[in-house]
């Protein structure tokens, strides 16, 4: 299978999975560093209080090289979406699109966030709920994910689905090891 990860510059070539939003950042940068905001009010398009309110924020740093959940998706079933902005590092956030009714049902989708080409991963990635989602540190650095949910934390929204339960368009399942080959990362023994 060939890997298509998501370009900022190549938005309106890339089929993002049905419902899926990406808002770039604006990186301000002067001699100090750089200053971008992550969420405002008026970005309609993954901001709207009815939709898609606001209820909390937090972040989590990630050790090189490690996804979280070596082989499974993460799953917010019925009310949880998922707004993730990388300020720090390298990561992967993978998608796929497991509802039956959905034009886009079974694609998967690689977003390349953080500190790639220049300011090209800087953005914020909405996660519609029924979407599966998981995120690999492609770095041997350590790397920071943010996040804006729209639902406050709830463990029966927590899901989890083993990538083998989950097939791709093409009929395989997806593996981290896929991403780390492309990526010339050092694999992993997964557990079977």
């Amino acid at each position: 299978m060939k890997l298509n990860y998501f370009d900022l510059t190549k938005l309106a070539d890339y089929k993002l999975i049905k419902d899926v939003k990406v808002h770039p950042l604006k990186v301000n940068k002067d001699p100090r560093g750089i200053l971008v905001e992550t969420l405002k009010t008026n970005w309609n398009e993954i901001y709207d209080p009815d939709k898609y309110p606001f209820t909390q924020n937090y972040f989590s740093i990630t050790d090189g090289n490690v996804a979280r959940d070596e082989d499974r998706w993460h799953l917010h079933p019925t009310k949880q979406v998922d707004r993730f902005v990388v300020p720090l590092g390298k990561i992967v956030v993978a998608l796929l699109d497991p509802r039956k009714y959905s034009p886009t049902y079974k694609k998967l989708n690689l977003f390349k966030m953080g500190q790639w080409k220049k300011e090209a991963g800087y953005f914020n990635l909405l996660v519609p709920k029924n979407v599966l989602h998981c995120f690999l540190v492609a770095s041997k650095d350590k790397a920071m994910i943010l996040n804006f949910p729209n639902a406050l934390y709830d463990p029966q929204e927590e899901g989890r689905v083993p990538f083998t339960e989950a097939e791709l368009e093409d009929g395989s399942y997806f593996s981290w090891n896929m991403i780390r080959k492309d990526l010339k990362l050092p694999l992993k023994k997964v557990k079977s």
